[in-house]
């Protein structure tokens, strides 16, 4: 995923800029976390990236696609077959098996009916839940509900992992489960973004980016402090990618090496 320029305004008045105009690219097979406060801006960074609203100015390329061009049942098919959410509330229906509530994901799609069950509990095992296919919500802990959630997002075969504060709802011990889940699912080479508060979740993380009153910036190790900002005004979440310091460069990103755009 790639944002130039991107930034998202709501009108007033006063007008809100719940985005101010930002750079990001986010490469295939990376781990990104987006860090922030409540009412940072995160939640409009989610809708955005996740296609569920469209930014008011700039180009947000998905997969190279130029999500503006496309109408809106067009956007609402791209981010059926590209993208999965995970949420901090389950969102699990109670009187659905666990392999139940992963296949109603596939109905709107184009996965053919014979086809869902299988996705479905391949998906589960895929987070380790071969066991528990038949399992009422009502009889999964916290952190087995989120790996079915986990599960859900996965069934679509998405590009694009979304995750919206994923631990969230969960006790130490099952955070821990969940993020190693996320950590082996980047090492297989999905594409994680995670939204989160916690710096112990961001720090799983292979990049951590920060939101900020709606302005995006990127942490990295050598943070320079007292570095020029960039001088045409639009925060750069990512950083030179030659392995060279520049003095107009955003001192607050981290270098990472080059590849293909997701």
């Amino acid at each position: 995923m790639e944002f130039r320029g991107v930034g998202l305004t709501y009108p007033g008045p006063p007008p809100v800029h719940a985005l101010r105009p930002c750079e990001l690219s986010v490469d295939v097979g990376e781990f990104v976390a987006v860090v922030g406060p409540s009412g940072s801006g995160k939640s409009t960074f989610l809708n955005v990236a996740g296609l569920l609203d469209a930014p008011t100015e700039g180009t947000y390329l998905l997969d190279g696609i130029d999500t503006a061009a496309l109408s809106d049942a067009d956007r609402t098919a791209l981010r059926g077959r590209r993208i999965g959410f995970v949420f901090q509330a389950f969102h699990l229906m109670p009187h659905r098996s666990a392999t139940e509530n992963v296949m109603l994901s596939m109905v709107y799609s184009a996965v053919p009916r014979a086809e869902r069950r299988t996705r479905a509990r391949d998906a589960l095992r895929r987070v380790g839940l071969a066991h528990r296919f038949d399992a009422l919500p009502g009889r999964l802990s916290g952190g087995e509900r989120q790996r079915v959630a986990i599960a859900r997002a996965l069934a679509g075969r998405p590009s694009l992992l979304l995750c919206d504060e994923p631990t969230g709802n969960l006790d130490s011990g099952n955070a821990d489960t969940v993020l190693a889940l996320l950590g082996e699912l980047h090492a297989s080479g999905m594409t994680v973004v995670v939204i989160t508060h916690d710096r112990d979740v961001a720090a799983r993380a292979g990049r951590t980016v920060t939101i900020r009153d709606g302005i995006l910036s990127e942490e990295r190790a050598a943070d320079a402090p007292g570095a020029d900002a960039p001088g045409d005004g639009i925060p750069r979440a990512d950083a030179p990618r030659d392995g060279t310091p520049q003095a107009d460069a955003p001192r607050d990103g981290v270098h990472r090496p080059e590849r293909d755009p997701a």
